[in-house]
């Protein structure tokens, strides 16, 4: 937002000397910047989750009335029918019995310890068992050959290098607790003292979690090699990370089986350059619109639509213009059409729908344009850079560019209507920060990002994130089977 500068005396009076022209352009041009700053900060004071990018923890307690742009589908809330709910169900076999036996009669009080039961009422209690840690002494024995004088000892398994030491498996729950759910070093240590009765001291939590990442590292080498090769769209986004004190980017590469979440002091071009998933690929991506994607001529690009809603609905209920509330309508009503496809089994919509949608499309296109003109060139003198625009001017702009990108979904029925997978993604970033605060360290971000990134593809392929842990620690990392071929082969 450019400063307003009131005009000076000696301005003033310059025009009141010229005449009455230059008095009422004087006069034009400080309330047309004073208007455009009271809607600069009225837009800014009225931007919330729902119309705009923001998060949902900037909302503060005035969260904003939810508005669904999903049309009513008529059916009841609930539980649909033929869907299989979920419960808590009794078990055939369980592990303990306890019989609650009548000895006396509740109304003649006579003995009944001689009667048998002609029937049992039960009821299960699910609960955990009292949890201790184990202490397992492993013991080398030594022996000198009576033939030859040789002292010879044997062999301790792998993994047990030191004289006293923590298992994989206490060793995997804490990294579970602080990666997986972003609990501070400190607050995991007191978890685990409260369950255990241990307490590991941080620098072993670290050295667990730099030891989980470093078995982890060839899993996420294959997602990256996936990421590049796969015909799936690949879905990417970035979103800022505080490290050392100074801003860093977090940026991630996923689709619906694998996820790569990398660190970079930068957010634009040199960073994707050297996390090198892009400058390899061939096929869709989708994203924001962020510049720095399209200067990858070789990829097919997709625009996240959801985006573009939440700036309509600001349009819409900011400058109440009447195309924003239609171009909503036609994107959700060809996002429907596109589902309806599908389920359909049909691999595109009909040219005729397509043509129809198109025309509708850039009619709303016109309608806005002529709602909003282009600005006035600015005086000669101040004639430096691009002209400021209105956002309603900026978005159809953006709109009638890049129709091709916004409208991808409806060319190829494969291709998402947005990018909210690269979203929730990325929240646990956002998440992590908001629990645990800024990483110390660069490192501390490169291994929470590493072990994430292997978290998340475990539980997409229906892992759960604490076996996926152990597994890794334990030297076997889960790898599901559409990255085995992208996995290096050692030498």
């Amino acid at each position: 937002m450019t400063r307003f500068v009131m005009p000076t005396r000696k301005e003033i009076h310059k025009a009141y000397l010229e005449g009455e022209e230059a008095v009422v352009a004087l006069f034009e041009r400080t309330i047309g910047q004073l208007a455009a700053r009271v809607q600069a900060l009225e837009d800014q004071l009225a931007k919330n989750s729902r119309n705009s990018s923001k998060p949902p923890s900037s909302d503060g307690l005035k969260k904003p009335a939810p508005r669904s742009l999903r049309k009513r589908s008529g059916k009841k809330s609930g539980g649909q029918p033929g869907h299989k709910g979920h419960t808590l169900k009794a078990v055939e076999h369980p592990q303990h019995i306890e019989v609650h036996r009548v000895d006396q009669c509740a109304h003649c009080q006579a003995s009944l310890k001689g009667v048998a039961a002609s029937s049992v009422e039960k009821r299960q209690v699910f609960d955990l068992p009292v949890v201790t840690v184990e202490v397992t002494e492993h013991q080398a024995e030594v022996k000198q050959c009576s033939h030859c004088g040789a002292v010879n000892k044997g062999e301790f398994p792998d993994g047990v290098t030191q004289a006293v030491q923590y298992g994989v498996r206490l060793k995997a729950q804490g990294v579970y607790f602080n990666q997986h759910h972003h609990i501070p070093l400190e607050r995991t240590r007191e978890i685990l003292l409260d369950l255990y009765g241990h307490s590991p001291s941080e620098a072993t939590l670290v050295a667990a979690c730099r030891e989980a990442e470093e078995q982890v590292s060839p899993i996420n080498e294959a997602a990256k090699a996936y990421l590049v090769e796969t015909e799936e769209p690949v879905h990417c986004d970035e979103t800022g990370l505080r490290g050392e004190g100074k801003l860093h980017w977090t940026h991630v590469a996923s689709t619906k089986r694998a996820t790569y979440l990398a660190v970079h002091a930068k957010r634009g071009r040199k960073a994707l350059d050297e996390i090198d998933i892009l400058p390899r690929r061939k096929g869709w991506v989708v994203h924001d619109g962020f510049s720095s994607y399209d200067q990858y001529p070789g990829l097919e690009h997709a625009c996240c639509n959801a985006h573009h809603l939440r700036e309509l609905v600001f349009i819409e209920e900011r400058y109440e213009q009447e195309w924003a509330g239609k171009m909503i309508e036609l994107l959700v009503d060809i996002k429907e059409a596109v589902e309806k496809a599908k389920q359909q089994g049909q691999a595109a919509l009909s040219e005729q729908e397509r043509e129809g949608f198109e025309t509708q499309y850039d009619r709303l296109i016109v309608q806005g344009l002529q709602a909003n003109p282009p600005p006035p060139d600015p005086p000669a003198e101040k004639k430096r850079g691009r002209k400021k625009q209105s956002k309603p001017k900026n978005l159809l702009d953006r709109l009638q560019s890049h129709k091709q990108e916004v409208l991808a979904f409806m060319y190829d029925v494969n291709v998402p209507f947005d990018n909210n997978l690269a979203e929730r993604d990325l929240r646990m970033v956002k998440l992590k920060q908001k629990i645990s605060g800024s990483f110390r360290t660069q490192q501390g971000a490169q291994t929470f990002c590493r072990i994430r990134s292997y978290i998340s593809t475990a539980r997409k392929n229906g892992q759960r994130a604490f076996d996926a842990l152990v597994a890794a620690l334990q030297g076997e990392p889960f790898c599901p089977d559409f990255l085995q071929q992208h996995m290096a082969i050692p030498g």
